[in-house]
């Protein structure tokens, strides 16, 4: 699902700058900033898209399994598990104030949808249902520790906090045998 999300938000960003700027190739890349060797990972002329962090969301965390009945069955799922995803959008260009332009409109366009839903968006995959990104706004040292972590000297960018992302296994439900009969005697209790 993460790489779900983080594509959806590429192409949306992608569609919105070739619309507003003219271009006709896509910008917004989704990978790394720098590679195993210390170098920029993301070409000049390129805003990358990079995962920074990932926090489990506690105040909407779901405690216990969710039961259903299926084809005469009762299925079991584990609860989900909802992130919070810190994406870290990195301008390279050779002219900065180009950085800078393009730095504008991918905060504008979060600017104006602060939330993607599957029924605004049917690229959305519906397993998602619902993503909101705000923008966040480290200090000095924190910019300064996720740049000495990246591995990089600092370029413009923007650091957004993804709320939530929803993780669950539905290829492995637990499926309990079929019922059959409901017992109202409550004098067994």
């Amino acid at each position: 699902m993460l790489d779900i999300a983080l594509s959806f938000v590429t192409d949306e960003l992608n569609s919105y700058l070739k619309a507003k700027t003219g271009i006709t190739d896509d910008v917004v890349k989704l990978g790394q900033v720098i590679d195993d060797n210390g170098k920029y990972a993301l070409s000049k002329e390129s805003v990358a898209l990079t995962l920074v962090n990932i926090e489990q969301e506690t105040t909407t965390r779901q405690q216990l399994p969710e039961s259903s009945f299926v084809q005469g069955q009762n299925v079991t799922l584990p609860p989900e598990l909802r992130l919070n995803l810190y994406l870290m959008f990195v301008a390279r260009f050779t002219l900065y104030d180009q950085a800078l332009k393009y730095l504008s409109h991918i905060m504008n366009f979060f600017q104006t949808r602060p939330l993607f839903s599957s029924d605004d968006y049917p690229a959305l995959d519906p397993k998602l249902a619902r993503l909101s990104l705000d923008l966040q706004s480290p200090n000095y040292d924190q910019l300064n520790q996720i740049w000495a972590y990246l591995g990089g000297k600092h370029l413009p960018s923007a650091l957004y906090k993804m709320r939530v992302v929803a993780l669950r296994d539905q290829d492995a439900p637990d499926i309990g045998p079929p019922i059959l009969a409901v017992n109202n005697d409550l004098t067994s209790l």
